[in-house]
């Protein structure tokens, strides 16, 4: 019987409160917010799914990444560590994804069904720590766990410098369309703080009005 993993989209409780300070600390920011308030970050509140989905859109676009996991949830009916584990590696690449990233997904999939995941230990852990231990799994690396941390476990400090959508943002509102780089990036989000998850979601979607989620 596979595990049932759909759970009811979860608000963050911080989140107006972001959106007041974020407003009044950067110009730009508040424009973007006041531009796009109707959407906020939620969590679909499954861990194996927001880590199998993060590391499908590995590498790849946001349109590119749903694709794939709309592919995958027909191909499954359900999302789960035992209907991936148990399903064929040739199945899965029919919906687009590589052979590394079907092994990754069946890895992790063997590990959330020998009980890896304590939900308790993991809110306990600040971010730099919990990020570390999701590390140790295969095919998943800084920026899958940091998607984790943004979309499962709502942190709302989590800054990905190595995003591409972040940092192309951050160029073309920030930096007039020109690279910028991760120390100056850095140095521009240090008025975000506590909620730079936060200023992060509505710089990926002044790129793309589709909430990026996972």
């Amino acid at each position: 019987m596979a595990i049932k993993t759909t759970n009811p989209p979860i608000i963050p409780s911080y989140w107006e409160t972001a959106l007041k300070e974020l407003r009044e600390r950067d110009r730009i920011l508040g424009k973007l917010i006041s531009t796009d308030g109707s959407e906020v970050l939620r969590s679909q509140g499954d861990a194996f799914t927001t880590l199998a989905r993060a590391i499908v859109g590995q590498q790849i676009s946001v349109k590119a990444a749903a694709s794939v996991w709309h592919k995958l949830t027909l191909q499954l009916t359900e999302i789960s560590p035992y209907t991936v584990f148990s399903a064929d590696t040739d199945l899965l690449k029919t919906c687009g994804l590589s052979a590394r990233k079907v092994s990754y997904i069946q890895d992790l999939s063997a590990k959330f069904l020998e009980g890896v995941h304590d939900e308790a230990e993991w809110q306990r852990m600040d971010d730099e720590s919990l990020i570390k231990l999701l590390i140790q799994f295969r095919g998943i690396g800084r920026w899958t766990a940091e998607m984790f941390l943004i979309f499962y476990m709502l942190r709302p400090n989590v800054l990905p410098l190595d995003d591409i959508g972040l940092q192309r943002a951050i160029s073309i509102h920030y930096n007039q369309n020109q690279t910028i780089d991760k120390q100056s990036i850095q140095k521009i989000a240090e008025e975000w703080q506590p909620w730079r998850s936060v200023a992060t979601w509505y710089l990926w979607r002044s790129l793309d009005p589709i909430p990026v989620a996972y």
